[in-house]
Parts: C-alpha cells; structure tokens; sequence
C-alpha cells in the first residue's frame, strides 16, 4: 500500500517544472495575441465603442496576463524548490 500511495501521491522529478514552463510560454502568447486583437477592435469599431465593449476588453487582458502570471509563478517555484 505505500508503494501505491508514493507512486500516486509522491514528488515529481524536476523535469516535470517544464509543464509550467510551457503553460507560461502558451498563456505569454494568447496574452500577445489579446492585445493586438483588443488594438485591432479598437481601431475598427472606434465610432461605435461603449463602455461594457472596452471594459470586456479590459477584463480579456487582465485575464490573460494573470494567467501568464501564474504560470510563470510556479515555473519559478518549481524550479527554486527542487
């Protein structure tokens, strides 16, 4: 039974911080990607905006910064505990 409990809910090897790594590197280019289409909706629609139109904006690139954030966070966590 404990071989089965450390094999299940045991440490991973430091290899498995790579995971975080390329989280960080997908959300950093979804996070790329949302400016330029926020700049882009700007551009195109800059007679017709209201306030909830940019404030979606807004919240789509708060979101997708932190999530790079956090990513890279635990990349970094990762990395410096093991």
């Amino acid at each position: 039974m404990s071989d089965f409990m450390t094999t299940v809910f045991g440490p991973l090897n430091k290899e498995w911080c790579n995971y975080f790594l390329f989280l960080s590197m997908i959300m950093y280019v979804l996070f790329v990607f949302a400016i330029l289409t926020e700049i882009f909706f700007l551009f195109k629609h800059y007679k017709t905006l209201d306030f909830k139109m940019v404030l979606n904006g807004v919240l789509l690139l708060v979101n997708a910064f932190l999530a790079y954030m956090v990513n890279r966070l635990l990349y970094t966590m990762c990395v410096k505990s093991l």
